[in-house]
């Protein structure tokens, strides 16, 4: 019998390194990486990853949906966490509808996600639902508890 063996590997291509000092700068680094084309018709969930010192590591695109939704494994968010070395992230998706407000689905997913890194050490910073027009942060809103 044989067993493959597991690789882990990390690389950053990233030259300049670029700090996150609240919910506008991150908004504007995850915007520019959206496709603006989709970004009325299909909803996307991504991570933003970041050290110690809330500089960007990347951006990770965790999943794509429907028009409604898209699914948010825990399991995901918090394995490339890891494998990056992050020590905190921000989640942002993004409201085909144009419509800013956040679903109970989406406040039990950020609960969910906040519990997680708890326990990893590994701080929710922000969860973002972004459009074309602006964002929403559930930070800013004191949704973080």
């Amino acid at each position: 019998m044989e067993i493959a063996e597991v690789r882990v590997s990390y690389s950053n291509n990233n030259k300049e390194k670029f700090k996150i000092n609240n919910s506008k700068e991150s908004f504007e680094v995850l915007i520019a990486c959206w496709n603006k084309h989709t970004i009325e018709l299909q909803e996307e969930f991504k991570v933003l990853l970041l050290n110690r010192n809330n500089q960007v590591i990347g951006i990770y695109p965790l999943s794509k949906g429907g028009m409604a939704g898209t699914v948010v494994d825990a399991k995901l968010v918090f394995s490339v966490a890891l494998k990056c070395g992050s020590s905190s992230i921000i989640i942002v998706h993004n409201h085909p509808s144009g419509n800013l407000k956040p679903s109970e689905a989406d406040k039990n997913i950020t609960s969910k996600l906040k519990k997680a890194g708890e326990h990893l050490d590994i701080v929710l910073l922000d969860h973002l639902i972004i459009t074309k027009m602006g964002y929403y942060s559930f930070s800013d809103e004191g949704e973080l508890k």
